[in-house]
């Protein structure tokens, strides 16, 4: 895929320097802007669309998201690789969905290896070829699963799942270190039978190194207005969504947070 390396610029929303939740050590978290799927529950809503959008932010309009070049992101963050040295920490690329914008992000990535340790976020939603393009370039694969069924996934987040899926089995099989995330949504994906149906797909990889249980929090729709967007999840907001641990009786190293 060599017309890969012709991605210069990429559009981003955020960085975040020092961050601690993105994988392990201090962090520094980009979000790149743009995703295909439509999380009724999205924690992110300004990093849905590709482009840059207004925002409002204490009665002032601002506008979210930026055009940086691959060499202007990748020497910024090459110019903490000492810090992040010091405390086994590194990059971590997320959105949005990271994967969306392939091609720049492959341009880092290649500007920014061996000399910091590099992770994504990601739904999986790419195709076969992209993620396994991008995959040796990653230290640690921080794999989002939303659901295990393709008509509710498909309900709840506008795709079905079976790129999702392709991607994930791939993951399994590759000796990548990576840790699953669930977002636990309250009637929606906290049941049993969903939680067991993705044990069926990791219980055997080598390479997982944890479980991640995220619950739901209600604050998730307190951006929509800043976009000109209603919050009206097809849900309880208010309901705590059931934990069914059963990675941990498997002997998975699990956290519910």
């Amino acid at each position: 895929m060599n017309s890969l390396n012709s991605i210069q610029q990429g559009t981003i929303f955020s960085i975040e320097e020092f961050a601690v939740n993105d994988g392990p050590g201090i962090r520094t978290t980009v979000f790149l802007k743009g995703c295909p799927l439509h999380c009724v529950w999205c924690h992110n809503p300004e990093g849905i669309s590709p482009e840059p959008q207004y925002m409002m932010k204490k009665d002032e309009t601002t506008v979210c998201g930026y055009r940086i070049t691959a060499d202007e992101l990748a020497s910024q963050l090459l110019k903490n690789k000492e810090i992040y040295s010091l405390n086994k920490g590194g990059v971590t690329f997320t959105g949005g969905e990271p994967l969306l914008q392939y091609g720049f992000l492959l341009n880092v990535l290649r500007k920014i290896k061996p000399e910091i340790h590099t992770a994504i976020e990601t739904s999986g939603f790419a195709s076969e070829e992209v993620f396994r393009e991008v995959l040796p370039l990653l230290d640690l694969v921080l794999f989002d699963v939303k659901h295990t069924d393709p008509a509710i996934h498909k309900k709840y987040t506008g795709v079905d799942n079976q790129l999702i899926r392709k991607n994930l089995e791939c993951l399994c099989s590759s000796g990548k270190d990576f840790v699953i995330r669930i977002p636990l949504i309250p009637g929606i994906n906290d049941t049993k039978e969903n939680m067991l149906a993705v044990l069926d797909i990791i219980r055997d990889a080598k390479s997982l190194q944890r479980v991640e249980i995220l619950r739901y929090h209600k604050m998730a729709g307190a951006k929509y207005s800043m976009i000109g967007k209603e919050y009206n999840p097809p849900f309880d907001p208010e309901m705590p969504p059931r934990v069914y641990n059963v990675f941990e009786d498997n002997n998975i190293n699990t956290i519910v947070l």
